[in-house]
């Protein structure tokens, strides 16, 4: 069986090569043209997103047309496809890819909604690629991804509003609120819908790191060892600081710093930091 995802899932290159997973291209939209955002590093990404502001770029999501191209290519081996992306509550990338697997009338391609993105999704991903490798058959694999699925926290926090704002995540005048009373949300994306929702908030990064920590101490409390991924844009010193609060308040067995890509990115800013966490007995086999 072949995996494919997209540039959502915050996998790594060395991984998508080592464990042959093909990801589909999302796109990023500058004033001067479409960009994949797979060819832009996330520095030079940030870099350049920085001195755009007001007039920041917008994402687009594969055609139909680029799924279809995919899994015919993919299908020439005469395999089965599992297609893992992006939460369908955040983007219509699911629906490309479902309306793509529709154009391959001969080849079986299964379309599974991560209901969430980055560091989640990238759980999936590598469980599916992993089971899939170990020889599992589909429906286990299936059945282990609605696991992962519902035991995986994403959770992130951010220095500025604007970003969303500009985006049309949010409003203006909530975004400017927020600013001149210094807010800074912590969000996360609610498993029942796969949407964002804003859990609590603090006036300084140092507050909602903390406040984000509790938050995981508490849902894992009863389900460890975990294996944490802690995410950032372009916020290292940050990042690092949150993993350190982590190893004190979980059970971790495993832990990594991964970049937010830049098809995220625009709609957050260079300023996030967050983590993404699953139980360990979930992805022991793998680890």
């Amino acid at each position: 069986m072949k995996i494919l995802t997209d540039c959502a899932a915050d996998l790594t290159w060395d991984e998508a090569e080592d464990l042959g997973v093909t990801v589909a291209p999302l796109y990023i939209q500058f004033p001067e043209g479409e960009m994949n955002s797979a060819d832009l590093s996330p520095d030079e990404f940030y870099d350049r997103l920085q001195g755009m502001l007001p007039n920041i770029p917008t994402t687009a999501q594969p055609a139909p047309g680029i799924f279809e191209n995919l899994y015919r290519k993919l299908a020439e081996a005469g395999e089965e496809i599992l297609s893992i992306h992006i939460s369908s509550g955040l983007s219509g990338t699911i629906q490309s890819a479902q309306l793509g697997a529709k154009q391959v009338a001969n080849t079986a391609v299964t379309v599974f909604d991560s209901m969430t993105l980055s560091g989640a999704q990238r759980f999936q991903v590598l469980t599916a690629a992993l089971a899939n490798k170990a020889g599992w058959a589909k429906e286990a694999i299936i059945e282990r991804l609605e696991r992962v699925r519902e035991n995986t926290e994403v959770i992130y926090t951010l220095d500025t509003l604007e970003y969303l704002a500009h985006g049309g995540r949010i409003g203006r005048v909530q975004a400017l609120a927020s600013s001149l009373l210094n807010i800074k949300p912590v969000i996360r994306v609610d498993r029942n819908d796969g949407k964002y929702s804003t859990v609590n908030k603090g006036r300084t990064l140092k507050k909602t790191m903390t406040m984000m920590a509790d938050h995981l101490a508490e849902m894992y409390q009863d389900d460890s060892p975990v294996w944490v991924s802690v995410m950032h844009g372009q916020m290292a010193e940050k990042a690092e600081e949150f993993t350190q609060m982590l190893k004190e308040r979980l059970d971790v067995a495993k832990i990594e710093t991964l970049r937010i890509s830049p098809v995220l990115g625009v709609h957050t800013g260079p300023g996030i930091v967050g983590a993404t966490v699953v139980p360990m007995r979930l992805m022991a086999e793998f680890a």
